[in-house]
């Protein structure tokens, strides 16, 4: 955790509460060995005094630490902070708050003043989505730079994956993030889908998530090999600017994650688009398929992640398959992606070669 000092919260106070704001003195609030039968908690309190033209007052500031449950992150805990600074007050007989702050990079604290919606500014980048490309091929114009493309996005890949990250606690955290959080698969289940679901029954919800959970402990023994990531490696999320030249948007999830993500998301979007082929699955995509994934296992020597590709499948199918998400596809492609989402969490390794018959 970082350590306040009196400067800190002398700028603090004079930035919050104006230049005639004195820090009068501080303190810790109890410790864990004053904490009773409990031993672990989420930060310590601390009690500042101070006065304002004169008037004397009191407030404590409460900092997180970071921790294996949900808050490894200064991203995570400020949720949790924000969340309380909002609502705290609306709660009968709760402590109302007095403020909310960040410490900067400087070592400065700086009070944020009633926050309602956050915004982040990018550089301007030149492109065209590669979703765009993905169409043209669906339109029967196939080109040789299409074919570069697949081996550029997945030797890009490979390369932001070889740089690794020791930490179970985070690699297992990424395994129930994906299986539980409310956009991945539960969440999609939930809120992308009617219930009852014309096309997919109950029954197959109900099993599809008890097979996720045998998936959920089989990946605990794969924390290895935790890397670098992009999180949201889709044909919306990447810039074509030129022949093998592309940029990457909206980084998702978390810095470190299972490289099999990013693998499985490309690779779903060239199955979605090769199922819109009359009659079977496109021989055009099926290549590109192909060109990527071998690339990607040649690049890496990685094939450990056909071991645990099956529920990362799971999640993008599940949102390529969604009636919110996708709403105009034929019911024979729905229909199929829901197929592959279901039959290949039954196998223990992933058949990335004879992948259609997953949506047999």
């Amino acid at each position: 955790m970082i350590k306040i000092t009196a400067a800190m919260l002398e700028h603090y106070l004079k930035n919050t509460f104006g230049s005639d704001a004195v820090l009068v003195d501080y303190g810790d609030i109890g410790s864990l060995d004053k904490q009773g039968m409990k031993k672990f908690g989420y930060g310590k309190p601390l009690l500042v005094q101070f006065t304002v033209d004169g008037e004397q007052q009191e407030t404590v500031i409460s900092v997180m630490k970071g921790d294996n449950y949900g808050h490894q992150f200064y991203w995570d805990r400020a949720a949790v902070l924000m969340f309380q600074y909002e609502t705290s007050a609306r709660l009968p007989r709760h402590v109302k708050p007095m403020g909310i702050g960040y410490i900067s990079r400087d070592g400065n604290m700086y009070p944020l003043n009633e926050p309602q919606e956050f915004f982040i500014l990018n550089e301007k980048l030149e492109g065209y989505d590669y979703f765009h490309d993905l169409d043209r091929i669906r339109q029967g114009d196939f080109r040789q730079q299409d074919e570069q493309n697949a081996a550029a996005l997945a030797g890009w890949l490979a390369d932001i994956h070889a740089v690794k990250h020791n930490d179970p606690h985070l690699y297992k955290r990424r395994i129930r993030d994906l299986i539980g959080s409310s956009e991945c698969i539960m969440g999609l289940i939930d809120e992308a889908f009617a219930h009852p679901c014309a096309f997919f029954s109950q029954d197959r919800f109900m099993k599809l998530e008890k097979k996720l959970i045998d998936w959920r402990w089989k990946l605990f023994h794969y924390t290895h090999r935790l890397c670098a990531v992009h999180g949201d490696f889709h044909p919306w999320n990447v810039l074509m600017s030129g022949a093998d030249d592309f940029s990457v948007l909206d980084r998702s999830r978390g810095e470190w994650g299972e490289p099999a993500g990013d693998l499985c998301c490309m690779a779903t979007n060239y199955i979605l688009f090769g199922l819109y082929a009359d009659g079977s699955f496109s021989s055009k995509f099926r290549k590109m398929y192909m060109i990527y994934m071998e690339k990607y296992l040649e690049e890496t020597g990685d094939n450990e992640v056909l071991q645990v590709m099956a529920p990362f499948f799971a999640f993008r199918g599940l949102v390529i398959a969604s009636p919110v998400w996708y709403p105009d596809h034929p019911q024979e492609v729905r229909e199929a992606l829901m197929r592959f989402v279901e039959n290949v969490l039954e196998d223990e390794v992933y058949d990335y070669v004879q992948f259609e018959r997953y949506m047999r």
